[in-house]
């Protein structure tokens, strides 16, 4: 009983940040909430085997990073075999920005969208405001090859937002 109110407590303290990086994943409005439910079924897997040799939040995105990253590619492989009903309009209720700024962050997200895995990755702990330390430490490079790759990750959306913007 314990375990369960300890991790249903961690999930609390996680479900925004699991949820963006669902969010960035996710290809219809809809697929954040399923992507979602599939990282805390894994985070429930394994959680008996959480070491504690890491934070567990760190842990978390890593588990988060991992499903939502093989949820694309098994969706890519089998896409050539779904109909998609785009027409189908969903409305989440989340903190999306009002208004001026709702162009600007769906720019953003397009033009995340559209960067390798590794880079997605990064930008998304990156928003999270993770230091290069943990994010390092999530994604297995060093603390250096993450600030060159937050250089390049930063141009390259500064370029993509600029045209979509203008």
């Amino acid at each position: 009983m314990q375990d369960k109110l300890v991790f249903n407590q961690i999930i609390e303290d996680n479900k925004d940040k699991i949820y963006r990086i669902c969010r960035i994943y996710a290809i219809s409005p809809i697929e954040p909430q399923d992507l979602f439910q599939e990282v805390i079924i894994h985070i429930w897997e394994s959680y008996s085997t959480f070491k504690g040799k890491s934070n567990i939040s760190t842990w978390i995105y890593k588990i988060s990073l991992n499903v939502c990253s093989r949820s694309k590619m098994k969706f890519k492989k089998s896409n050539d075999k779904l109909v998609r009903f785009e027409s189908i309009q969903f409305i989440l209720t989340e903190n999306i920005p009002e208004n001026n700024n709702q162009e600007n962050y769906q720019a953003l997200h397009s033009c995340i969208s559209t960067l390798n895995e590794s880079d997605r990755a990064i930008i998304i702990l990156y928003l999270d405001e993770l230091p290069y330390k943990e994010i390092a430490t999530i994604t297995g490079l060093t603390e250096n090859h993450i600030a060159v790759k937050m250089k390049r990750i930063r141009k390259l959306l500064f370029d993509c937002i600029t045209l979509k913007i203008n």
